[in-house]
């Protein structure tokens, strides 16, 4: 994804994350940022990709725990409509973190997320970034937006609670969803986050998606549909899409406790 030449310096006293373009098996205390296929020709915007995790834990998170392998197909979608068609389109990769945990006070998996943000502001200076994540992920997403690169957020069964600060949201388009089963995520606190979040950006909308839980798995296709949607729209490659565009003009509580359409 960048050039070897152009990998940031690594900080004393703490694991490095740097990018890689094929596993690394000698670096297991490095953050990963992996390219899907090759980048288009003209970048016309950059999808970082935020796996799950744990509250706690340092162990390895490599590419067969399901957190990880959650994501591929939502970047794999994004990696196949988001091309235009002339040589331009959107970049995909994935961020796979140092651990496994969030680690309070460390806060590892946005550190990865924020050391990704420097590198491709170090590689690709001008391109916008659309940062997305599930769970752990979506929490390290929604927290890391204030980088000046950063135009959207997308949250899928993010991990809050009301320590969560917003105000890093203002100026970004932010969607989040969440199951109305998840068991592993509180739904309220996505709600209350986004009716805070209110506050700073006129942006934001957050889908409920009835009869799915934490993985996404029973309404896959309306998860999925869903990101794309957005992430296409907000990246100028599609029209902003009408439904989300309506839920985000809507007035709390209508336009944070939308349903999306089944097609």
């Amino acid at each position: 994804m960048w050039p070897t030449s152009q990998r940031p310096n690594r900080s004393p006293g703490r694991p490095e994350c740097r990018a890689v373009r094929l596993l690394d098996p000698l670096a297991v205390r490095q953050c990963r940022v992996q390219t899907l296929g090759r980048l288009p020709q003209r970048l016309s915007a950059l999808v970082l990709v935020l796996h799950g995790g744990r509250s706690r834990g340092h162990g390895r998170a490599h590419a067969l725990r399901l957190a990880y392998l959650r994501m591929l197909p939502f970047a794999l979608e994004l990696r196949r409509t988001g091309q235009t068609g002339d040589g331009a389109g959107l970049g995909v990769a994935m961020v796979r973190y140092r651990y496994r945990g969030w680690n309070a006070p460390d806060n590892d998996a946005l550190r990865d997320a924020e050391s990704a943000l420097a590198q491709a502001e170090q590689v690709h200076p001008d391109t916008p970034v659309v940062l997305l994540g599930h769970s752990m992920g979506a929490r390290a997403a929604l927290a890391a937006a204030g980088h000046p690169q950063v135009v959207a957020v997308c949250a899928l069964a993010p991990w809050l609670d009301e320590s969560d600060q917003m105000g890093q949201l203002a100026g970004r388009g932010v969607l989040i969803a969440h199951g109305d089963r998840d068991r592993m995520t509180d739904a309220g606190a996505s709600y209350e986050y986004a009716l805070r979040a209110t506050r700073v950006t006129n942006r934001i909308c957050r889908f409920e998606v009835p009869g799915d839980g934490h993985a996404m798995l029973r309404r896959a296709p309306d998860w999925r549909r869903l990101v794309r949607r957005f992430v296409l729209g907000e990246t100028g490659i599609t029209p902003l899409d009408p439904e989300i565009t309506d839920a985000m003009r809507r007035p709390a509580p209508a336009g944070l406790r939308s349903t999306p359409a089944a097609r």
